[in-house]
């Protein structure tokens, strides 16, 4: 029972103490689960290595590995445990800051503010990604590729004439599909 809690409380320390994701919680890894014996530093390497080819974050990923390593499925649950506690005690938090502060008229206004801001930096990407699309540069020449303008134009009318009955996933695959058709894969 004690090493499942200092599974737990590690990977705990480790959620707790490291900002930025997965890969900032690196150095904070190797320092106590190869301090403890749980990997090697090759273990280490390596895991990384094959983080990159496999779905889901690095941290939880590499929690349950150790934890499974070290105690079973249940060192595993502990881990992962471990290692996502202090993320949902931070959300509480600030969602019960946040809904104290959210019926302040200039809370309400600055999120307004930025929900525009935010809505018009996406609009202007889509707009600049259109372009780049259409009017591609190659040797300092600007060339017109018609393709992709058909492409663009036959997925926004699907959209339009759908509405939000077509899914991203949906309008991916039928734009990769044109472009194969459009390109001469096929």
């Amino acid at each position: 029972m004690l090493k499942l809690l200092l599974l737990f409380w590690t990977f705990f320390k480790i959620g707790l103490f490291t900002i930025g994701g997965g890969y900032a919680m690196i150095p904070m890894i190797e320092s106590e689960v190869i301090a403890k014996g749980w990997l090697t530093e090759t273990e280490l390497v390596n895991f990384l290595a094959i983080s990159e080819s496999t779905p889901g974050p690095f941290a939880i990923n590499m929690a349950t590995f150790v934890g499974v390593n070290e105690y079973g499925i249940l060192g595993g649950i502990f881990t992962t445990l471990g290692v996502i506690t202090p993320s949902i005690i931070i959300i509480i938090i600030i969602y019960k800051v946040y809904e104290k502060f959210i019926k302040n008229k200039y809370v309400q206004a600055a999120m307004n503010g930025i929900k525009a801001v935010v809505c018009g930096m996406i609009f202007m990407i889509a707009l600049e990604l259109i372009y780049k699309e259409i009017f591609k540069t190659i040797n300092d020449k600007i060339f017109f590729d018609y393709k992709a303008l058909i492409i663009i134009s036959i997925l926004a009318i699907l959209k339009l004439i759908f509405k939000k009955k077509v899914s991203p996933v949906m309008l991916i695959g039928i734009s990769a599909v044109l472009g194969l058709i459009a390109y001469g894969v096929f």
